[in-house]
């Protein structure tokens, strides 16, 4: 008995401590669908308190005129039509988050005509199927000698932006060709030199003849659209590289040395100075192949 009245006196005490447990318990109150004041009063009792809405607001503001104010057009354009004004605010108190944004700034829309313009003229005036070679198709060139002649013709205006000084008429094996060599030879061996390079001096392409015009000799690759010969080059500050004064120089020299290794393998044939007394002031490229490989010297 006495065990017994003990442990119903603990049972009252822990009922009445449980009865007196404020609002804000973490016991769960229960739904009353006549009376919903207790979850309101529960909830209000976690629910954090809200921040002083017109301090925040005039400080958003405030930041945000800050930062508009430095930013481009086309991000002030960006930001008051696609972002609201925390995100606005944010950007204005850290400064690499707009730096880091993967949003792109939205382009003016002469520059965007601009470009398309320059595309289409570039489609059009595209031969060979790149738009990096730049002129004019011309298809069957005939030959007055009958190895002479060019299948499918083309001619060369520019490559790679570089403008030729006279337009070459070749084949697209070798316009291809002239490209690459253009891209992987002329511009690192002469990089911002003179600021760069402006024209390729053409000294020869399609022409009917033998090689080196000499009488009995076989009918050069020129004959038949698979050459080139380069004589030299204009740079963007008006001086000139050429073969006939720089190929024995120290620097322009090593240039001309450079372009003309890297061109052995995508041309078959490639001759420089000292290759014979026919081309001093010259390269010769030509597609022609070999089965022992391409033929340098």
């Amino acid at each position: 008995m006495r065990v017994t009245s003990v442990l119903v006196s603990i049972w009252i005490v822990l009922a009445g401590v449980a009865a007196a447990a404020p609002e804000a318990s973490l016991r769960p109150v229960a739904r009353d669908d006549g009376n919903a004041e207790p979850v309101q009063t529960a909830l209000a009792a976690i629910r954090p308190m809200a921040r002083p809405a017109l301090h925040e607001a005039s400080l958003a503001q405030q930041l945000t005129r800050e930062f508009e104010g430095k930013a481009d057009p086309g991000f002030q354009r960006a930001l008051a039509s696609q972002i609201g004004l925390t995100t606005r605010a944010f950007a204005a108190l850290s400064p690499q988050a707009t730096g880091l944004s993967i949003r792109p700034n939205l382009r003016p829309d002469s520059m965007v005509q601009r470009v398309m313009a320059q595309r289409r003229a570039r489609s059009r005036g595209a031969i060979c199927g790149d738009p990096d070679l730049q002129g004019e198709t011309v298809g069957f060139v005939p030959g007055r000698l009958s190895a002479c002649g060019i299948q499918d013709a083309v001619k060369v205006r520019s490559v790679s932006g570089i403008p030729l000084s006279q337009e070459a008429l070749t084949d697209c094996p070798t316009a291809k060709a002239l490209k690459s060599w253009v891209d992987k030879g002329v511009k690192p061996a002469i990089g911002t030199a003179g600021g760069g390079v402006s024209q390729i001096k053409v000294a020869a392409h399609y022409a009917c003849r033998t090689r080196n015009n000499q009488p009995g000799a076989r009918i050069s690759e020129h004959g038949r659209g698979r050459a080139i010969d380069i004589s030299g080059f204009r740079l963007r500050d008006g001086s000139e590289i050429t073969l006939v004064q720089d190929w024995g120089r120290r620097e322009t020299g090593a240039m001309l040395r450079k372009m003309h290794q890297r061109a052995c393998g995508i041309f078959g044939t490639v001759l420089g100075p000292d290759s014979d007394r026919f081309h001093k002031d010259h390269f010769h490229f030509d597609t022609a192949r070999y089965r022992n490989g391409a033929f340098c010297r």
